[in-house]
């Protein structure tokens, strides 16, 4: 089974999904005349310009930046982490080169698909706002067709983020708070059943109130202690982005194999992951942004580039510096006790789960190093796990009606208790390959829909 999805997620990585997320995102960028250019000032402004931890309780839906704390407690999550982790250790540095890439024509996409989620929302029963791509999806096609599409996205998204997902995170809470304190992962995993408990029963009043608090928090503390690191190896911060630009079109000599065999991988990993981290084009933030209250569709699209941007260009390439600045020599090569294996063995002394905690251990020290990424790791996979099963809980409403919520709420929180018990190679390339899957109905939606989203951007700047 193990071989089979991999063989899948190999294909789906190294070409559909690789092919699907720049053509999307180069069609927007120009379409949109590089929205994610001219109109990032307007998204700053429209973010901390209205920074508030005490958001007012809104009727239906949440605020524009609850709506933008809750899809970057969705984007920043292991993603930046463990897969920034994961995609240097598979791919080299030149990884998150491919990375950036992705993220530059992905904030063109999520724009699209932010705008696309407030034009084509439902407001349902009680408190509820229902709003994403199966509502769009539906919109762009009528019919049999629509309805399989639509279908087909809403199952995947409930596999890939409410159960699998869910699963990745809390294993790596688990992983990360072990190594940190050595308690047993069981333990970590009944906390989280009891307050994701807690939260999911409070709705999305309570889900908005507590994304709005943490993210912000938890921003701050990993990127100060990822600014104390860099400032201790600032004189390395020249060499390490020449290791990210130089590795990006010379793979080979890092990771070995031929030159078209490593750009491959290095390309396919900095998608594959960028993908995983950002999630723009994957179809699952829209679900956070169709709950803003905002004057115009536009007013939330230039919102979400800010989100892409803070997860992508700001959180994980502090990441990705931290790491290639402490355990990488001007060669390439990993140091501090690991000279002369070549980044593709690195796997053998050090996984995509504590590369991390290793790096920042050759500054803080290992044990405060391990502490320090335990306790972020905790606050984004926790904050991801909460978004995600409101993501996935939209789409179980439209499959099956608000009767079906209690029981997938249920099942979400065994997955997230399991992810703790065990580490499973398995449930890793599941997740990847339903975050993939995700993208193929998604992406065809948003190409059917560009007038749309056109049309929104041409009346906000008329």
């Amino acid at each position: 089974m193990l071989h089979i999805v991999q063989t899948i997620n190999s294909y789906l990585s190294d070409y559909v999904l690789m092919i699907l997320l720049l053509l999307v995102g180069l069609w927007y960028t120009f379409k949109t005349r590089f929205v994610q250019i001219r109109c990032f000032g307007e998204g700053l402004r429209s973010v901390f310009g209205n920074l508030s931890l005490h958001g007012k309780k809104h009727e239906k839906g949440m605020s524009s930046f609850q709506a933008l704390a809750t899809a970057i407690a969705a984007q920043v999550g292991t993603g930046n982490i463990v897969g920034a982790s994961g995609a240097i250790l598979t791919g080299g540095p030149g990884a998150i080169f491919w990375m950036w890439l992705i993220a530059f024509f992905g904030m063109a996409t999520i724009y699209a698909e932010a705008v696309l989620a407030q034009e084509t929302r439902v407001h349902g029963k009680g408190d509820h706002i229902l709003g994403g791509p199966v509502y769009y999806i539906r919109t762009a096609f009528k019919g049999a067709f629509g309805r399989f599409l639509a279908g087909f996205f809403a199952c995947a998204i409930i596999l890939a983020l409410g159960f699998f997902g869910c699963m990745v995170q809390s294993n790596s809470i688990g992983s990360t708070m072990h190594t940190a304190f050595g308690f047993p992962s069981w333990i970590m995993g009944a906390i989280l059943v009891i307050v994701c408990t807690f939260i999911f029963l409070g709705g999305m009043k309570r889900l908005a109130f507590v994304t709005e608090k943490i993210v912000p928090i938890m921003a701050a503390i990993f990127l100060l202690g990822g600014l104390v690191v860099l400032l201790m190896r600032f004189t390395l911060i020249p060499a390490t982005f020449g290791l990210i630009f130089r590795y990006a079109f010379a793979p080979q000599a890092v990771i070995g194999g031929s030159f078209g065999m490593a750009l491959k991988t290095a390309v396919s990993q900095g998608a594959k992951r960028g993908l995983f981290s950002n999630e723009a084009g994957m179809g699952s933030t829209p679900h956070a942004h169709a709950q803003a209250n905002v004057p115009t569709p536009h007013d939330q699209g230039v919102v979400a580039i800010i989100g892409v941007f803070i997860d992508t260009f700001v959180v994980l390439t502090l990441n990705a510096l931290v790491i290639i600045s402490t355990l990488y020599t001007p060669g390439g090569i990993l140091a501090n006790g690991y000279t002369g294996k070549e980044v593709s063995a690195a796997g053998e002394v050090i996984t995509k789960t504590n590369l991390a905690q290793t790096a920042f251990g050759t500054v803080f020290g290992t044990g405060f190093g391990n502490i320090f990424v335990a306790v972020c790791l905790l606050f984004f996979a926790f904050s991801t796990v909460l978004s995600w099963n409101m993501f996935g809980r939209i789409n179980v409403i439209y499959l099956f009606g608000h009767k079906a919520v209690v029981p997938y709420q249920i099942i979400s929180l065994v997955f997230i208790f399991l992810g703790t018990l065990a580490s499973n190679d398995l449930v890793w390339e599941l997740s990847d390959m339903f975050n993939q899957l995700m993208v193929i109905p998604n992406s065809i939606a948003l190409f059917a829909l560009t007038g749309m989203v056109v049309a929104c951007l041409k009346k906000k700047k008329s």
